[in-house]
């Protein structure tokens, strides 16, 4: 038993107030890949490449754990590539340019070795690519997670909702829960949006953390301060990969489980902006993510007489 993850591989090149990368690493399911490996084992990968991209990064996945039958190498293509500005806030983001690439026209397949994975991970993607892969399940998993983006609910917004009925946990932004809900109180927007089909969400707020919401429970998540913040890229994404990740190594779908589970997973987001890309997260050890989640613990514990 084990972990499905479906999202793109792909390079990016960043501009920030701090710096300025080369083409990189990037792509949703490379995140959540290399942060929900520090959890759980084997991970079993759905993506697309092409021929340009570096093998070595494949062997450096599969080295952690990340199973890769189900990513398909389109050897006479090029692989998805995303440019983007980030302003001073680093939560808006201008993008420059977007090649779609091996995307455009990306069928999923799920191999039979996949077939008995308990977890599913959506990320960002079309909707239809995430509803194929739902299709494609002869067992439903015990618990399937989605990400989706504003552009989805702009262009293509009755596939967009018939996912989300499918699914068990939504991971959506401040401003996309807004706007797919239509409303502007985000306790008024999750009700809505579970009235969709999930039984839970996470509503993401960047530097200001994170809301789960569950029918009328609301658990929040901070966001641990930093001193520097190099790239938010592939925040989100690893986000979702140290949630997701936790939950697949427990075993346990519960809502005061899915609290650990979303303090795990703005753990590991906090590492991602430390440096440009994936290579923070090539780099941390287990010592780093307990001396990590020690400092959320003292972040929120307080003691209080009630007179």
């Amino acid at each position: 038993m084990s972990l499905l993850v479906v999202g793109s591989m792909a390079f990016d090149a960043i501009e920030t107030p701090f710096g300025k990368s080369d083409k990189i690493i990037g792509g949703a399911g490379t995140y959540i890949a290399w942060s929900a490996s520090n959890f759980t084992k084997p991970i079993k990968q759905i993506s697309v490449v092409g021929g340009d991209f570096p093998l070595e990064q494949l062997d450096a996945l599969s080295t952690r754990g990340v199973e890769l039958e189900g990513v398909q190498i389109k050897k006479d293509e090029k692989t998805f590539f995303w440019s983007g500005r980030y302003h001073m806030d680093m939560n808006t983001r201008d993008t420059l340019e977007t090649q779609l690439n091996v995307l455009e026209n990306f069928q999923p397949v799920v191999p039979e070795s996949y077939q008995d994975c308990e977890f599913l991970m959506l990320g960002n993607l079309a909707p239809a690519v995430q509803r194929s892969v739902i299709q494609q399940m002869k067992k439903r998993p015990k618990l399937i997670v989605m990400d989706t983006m504003n552009f989805w609910m702009e262009i293509a917004l009755p596939d967009l909702l018939d996912v989300i009925s499918m699914v068990d946990v939504l991971l959506v932004n401040d401003t996309e829960a807004r706007e797919l809900s239509h409303e502007f109180s985000l306790v008024k927007a999750a009700h809505k949006i579970m009235e969709m089909g999930p039984k839970y969400l996470i509503i993401k707020k960047g530097e200001h953390g994170a809301l789960l919401f569950h029918e009328k429970h609301v658990f929040f998540a901070p966001a641990l301060p930093l001193e520097e913040v190099f790239d938010p890229t592939g925040a989100g994404d690893t986000f979702a990969g140290g949630f997701i990740g936790h939950l697949a190594k427990t075993k346990d779908i519960s809502f005061e489980n899915m609290k650990t589970a979303i303090i795990m997973g703005s753990a590991m987001a906090s590492f991602c902006v430390e440096k440009f890309g994936t290579q923070r997260l090539t780099e941390i050890t287990k010592a780093d993510i307990d001396a990590r989640l020690e400092e959320f613990v003292q972040l929120v514990n307080f003691d209080i007489d009630l007179v």
